[in-house]
């Protein structure tokens, strides 16, 4: 609407400025109305379609998976089956390993939650030191899993994983069944892992009728522990031992099979490798190959797969807000009881490696026997 049409209409109607001033603005209001209504209704509907839009679109769970450390195969493992088992649930994972650095653990898992990460899987490095992490998630709103080692002076909102003072046992328990005299050596784990204590737990009560009995006898007290899992510390320990009892050892409880290749690297050096029993855990393939070839006598299998996928379920459901059905066992880690999930482990000797590691598809059949 310009002037011209205006100069027009005053033409028209033959009336001077002043009497056709009012009809005029008359004219442009109800313009400025009818327009300006169609804007905003326009732009009302463009929002509410922006607004449905954003509604209808479920956010991504984002999952912290915070390691200890990704030196032992295991953990490489783990990782790799709770990513897979996570993404099928349509999370995303932010992986970061410590390489066994409890102060960088804490930092990295900082980090995390600054990234806005929906829920927090933990494996601890200390399990003390880790209850800062649990602090400052809760402090966030976000909810911790304790994978596989109990985190200790805090309230996890979930614990999974084996009953690691059954391994200890199981580990012992072969063991003496196949030796039951003789000079026994317990080669502990990191003394910052709350598993490595339970492990110790669990040997001394399958052996402690022994002991009473003097049918055995714990060389060094039983007070040797191989520092952050060292595979290298286990053979240095081992060989200190070694050299204090004029090699009279028969059998050696090692909580692990990273610490068990330390220690047959020392009874090599000796020519006393397949001759003194030697227990480990976790069936890595190292370990199934010494196994296979006889120079270590036992592994404790832990289902990797199987705590590797529970965790991952559980932690898209606690990021939901969702209960975790499984969750039905309760383990005080010294200041509250912690709801938990807790899974069997089996003992694996030469006798059931290709049943329980083979056909169960853990490892290959040529991967294990290759240096036989």
């Amino acid at each position: 609407m310009n002037i011209s049409f205006f100069q027009s209409l005053f033409r028209v109607m033959g009336k001077s400025i002043y009497r056709v001033y009012p009809f005029i603005l008359v004219v442009i209001c109800f313009s400025i109305m009818v327009f300006g209504c169609a804007d905003t209704s326009n732009k009302e509907k463009s929002d509410t379609s922006q607004g449905e839009k954003v509604d209808s679109s479920e956010k991504k769970i984002k999952i912290g998976f915070s390691m200890a450390s990704l030196r032992e195969e295991r953990w490489q493992k783990d990782r790799d089956i709770f990513i897979r088992e996570a993404e099928k649930l349509g999370a995303e994972v932010i992986v970061q390993s410590a390489n066994a650095d409890a102060v960088k653990q804490n930092e990295q898992a900082e980090n995390m939650i600054t990234q806005g990460v929906d829920v927090l899987v933990v494996i601890p490095s200390d399990s003390v030191a880790a209850s800062q992490i649990v602090k400052a998630a809760h402090a966030e709103g976000i909810k911790v899993i304790a994978y596989d080692r109990l985190i200790r002076e805090s309230d996890p909102d979930l614990y999974i994983s084996f009953d690691n003072e059954e391994v200890g046992y199981l580990q012992a328990e072969y063991l003496l069944r196949h030796q039951p005299k003789g000079n026994y050596f317990l080669l502990g784990g990191d003394p910052g892992d709350n598993n490595a204590h339970l492990l110790r737990k669990g040997q001394l009560r399958a052996l402690q009728t022994a002991i009473e009995s003097e049918d055995i006898k714990l060389v060094a007290d039983g007070k040797h522990w191989a520092v952050a899992w060292e595979a290298k510390d286990a053979l240095n320990k081992t060989e200190q031992i070694l050299t204090q009892t004029n090699n009279q050892i028969d059998a050696v409880v090692a909580s692990n099979d990273g610490t068990a290749g330390g220690v047959i690297q020392a009874l090599e050096g000796q020519n006393l490798a397949g001759k003194v029993l030697v227990s480990g855990q976790d069936a890595d393939i190292e370990a199934c190959q010494r196994i296979a070839k006889g120079t270590q006598t036992m592994t404790v299998f832990k289902p990797i797969d199987l705590i590797a996928t529970v965790a991952a379920h559980a932690a898209v459901a606690l990021a939901k807000g969702e209960e975790v059905a499984k969750a039905t066992q309760m383990v005080n880690n010294g200041k509250v009881d912690v709801q938990s999930i807790i899974l069997k482990s089996i003992q694996v000797d030469k006798d059931n490696l290709d049943k329980v590691i083979i056909e169960g598809g853990f490892h290959t059949r040529e991967k294990v026997y290759q240096s036989k």
